[in-house]
């Protein structure tokens, strides 16, 4: 994670920021507002891609103590390994849970099934947050986000290309893993590299920190943490995905991000040990525009879409940050009514969230 002290920008200094980065740039052919229709009506059409920027609000998953809602799962692990042990034994690199083992490599594809499930009896510590996660194995910060060779593309050279594709790397890390934003602060790095010439962008941005919201949330696409409740475990975050591209609408490169962060956390009271784990998965898309065609600055891509998934970090509540929960020592929580998921599983693309009632139903992990 970057390293990052306490903001001491204020509102109105802010606030200046969002309207500066707004402010008119020389007139191009096309504004990404009109180009943003032109792609939500091409999304609607293609129910597989993902929904256009605004058009899909997902649902955060609570299911804060989901590790121990893993009966079944254990149970049928334990059967697979009696009936094939070397397979179990392959999954694991050789190791007796997902702690051991060699790390995995980065990500390249999508993988084809879920991570196996380790011991119940694998709770994390200070000493070892992501114990019982397949986390354990999984990159830190940043190196877990695998990037394709670059190649020239629509109006991008190689070389354009290969720059595109770190600066998309450098917003998910300065969205999600910098120090100061996960702390509560604004992510001033990560909006930097967003074009602001687009106005649902602008108006999120100058609503979204000051009173955020169902419909304006940071958490749409950034990680925050209130330190007043909440201190990270450590200074490593665990992380597996990767990011892709191709030729988008007028040549622009579109670049596809799909990233699972996994952050241990503690009560922010002094002597804390009860240790959960907030899991965020994202799916972002990115368009790097030509200039000659798509009003933008220098640097900056527009947000296409995006999608996320959030265990323990949160349901219905709009504060602007992540709201883990703890172990109370009353036992296990009872079911939500919303579906069971796999907050590991990256074998298949997020679900399309629900609107209406639906949205504010929440779901139960069958793991931490």
């Amino acid at each position: 994670m970057d390293k990052g002290g306490e903001s001491s920008i204020s509102d109105e200094e802010w606030e200046r920021f969002v309207r500066e980065a707004g402010a008119d740039a020389p007139s191009a052919p096309e504004e990404p507002s009109a180009r943003a229709r032109m792609v939500a009506g091409r999304l609607r059409e293609q129910p597989d891609r993902p929904h256009a920027w605004r058009g899909h609000e997902p649902p955060r998953r609570r299911a804060g103590r989901a590790r121990y809602v893993v009966g079944l799962l254990v149970a049928a692990g334990l059967l697979v390994v009696a009936l094939d042990p070397g397979r179990v034994t392959g999954w694991f690199g050789g190791g007796g849970g997902d702690d051991s083992g060699a790390p995995l490599a980065v990500e390249s594809e999508r993988p084809d099934q879920p991570p196996p499930t380790g011991p119940a009896s694998q709770l994390p510590t200070l000493d070892q947050p992501f114990r019982g996660s397949p986390a354990a194995r999984w990159s830190d910060g940043g190196a877990g986000i695998g990037l394709p060779a670059a190649r020239a593309t629509g109006w991008m050279s190689k070389a354009q290309v290969a720059q595109a594709l770190a600066r998309s790397r450098d917003f998910l890390v300065a969205s999600n893993l910098d120090t100061g934003v996960l702390r509560g602060e604004r992510p001033q790095k990560a909006i930097a590299l967003m074009n602001p010439h687009q106005p649902d962008i602008r108006k999120y941005l100058a609503a979204a920190f000051r009173t955020p919201s169902r419909e304006n949330d940071p958490l749409l696409l950034f990680s925050r943490f209130d330190r007043t409740k909440v201190r990270l475990v450590g200074d490593v975050v665990k992380t597996r995905g990767r990011i892709t591209y191709r030729e988008g609408e007028r040549g622009a490169v579109e670049v596809s991000a799909d990233v699972t962060f996994v952050y241990p956390v503690v009560r922010a009271a002094k002597g804390s040990d009860d240790v959960e784990r907030t899991i965020v998965r994202r799916e972002t898309v990115m368009s790097w525009d030509d200039p000659a065609k798509v009003v933008t600055e220098s640097g900056t891509f527009s947000l296409l879409s995006y999608k996320s998934d959030t265990t323990n970090g949160g349901c219905g509540t709009y504060t602007g940050y992540l709201t883990p929960e703890f172990d109370t020592g009353q036992g296990s929580p009872s079911p939500d009514d919303g579906p069971t998921i796999d907050p590991y599983d990256r074998s298949t693309s997020i679900a399309p969230g629900r609107h209406g009632e639906g949205d504010t139903a929440c779901g139960t992990a069958t793991r931490s």
